[in-house]
């Protein structure tokens, strides 16, 4: 269905957040969880929150840009749990392409929790605030408590949670590049690896293979 305009954070990706000294007008991009040990802390840390809980494990878990992320209605999600294995099709804001959501055993319960929290509308958005629209940099703010608050240092914002699920595919799971770049929308495959903080890691992989 048309969605309203929610301004996109690809830019925060490049702005400074907190604790990372740099230099004043250099740009720093942020990175994933890296750990999979430190996602099931901050869903712990989350358990009794039901929308902050489902907004990490949807973000995690869909590779949604934090713009779509944050327009997902009631109905948008009740749609994706009416087909356990296809899904349903939303629009993407930034690209206006059509994209096809599917849901896990770990999204589907959390959503499932979220929705029935309270009575939800199918036209109300999924995660609203107090005063209503959630924005990106309210959820930038957001990921980097999170990760202040197990102590996990690194640069994080509002696409930590989709870069964490690029990183994850590709390293726990060995998704190749070329799907990756599908999914991103990438142009090349340094753009992924660059995108997911990993390009320096599977380089210096290629040298811890002994050959004799």
């Amino acid at each position: 269905m048309p969605r309203k305009s929610v301004k996109d954070d690809e830019t925060e990706d490049w702005k400074q957040v907190r604790n990372n000294h740099a230099a004043k007008g250099s740009r720093i991009a942020v990175g994933p969880i890296k750990g999979k040990k430190d996602l099931a802390t901050i869903a712990r840390l989350l358990a009794d929150r039901p929308r902050d809980h489902a907004l990490f494990v949807v973000g995690i878990h869909t590779a949604l840009r934090a713009s779509d992320l944050l327009a997902l209605t009631a109905g948008d999600v009740r749609a994706i749990l009416a087909d356990p294995d296809d899904g349903d099709v939303i629009r993407e804001i930034k690209e206006h392409k059509l994209r096809r959501i599917s849901a896990n055993k770990a999204v589907r319960e959390a959503v499932e929790r979220l929705l029935a929290s309270r009575p939800y509308q199918d036209a109300e958005l999924l995660f609203q605030g107090k005063r209503g629209r959630l924005t990106t940099s309210w959820l930038r703010r957001m990921v980097i408590g999170w990760c202040e608050a197990i102590n996990l240092r690194g640069h994080f914002g509002s696409h930590t949670l989709r870069k964490t699920w690029g990183y994850h595919m590709r390293v726990t799971c060995g998704v190749d590049i070329p799907t990756l770049m599908a999914v991103f929308g990438h142009a090349t495959q340094k753009q992924t690896l660059d995108y997911l903080c990993i390009q320096p890691e599977e380089i210096r992989s290629v040298y811890a293979y002994e050959l004799v």
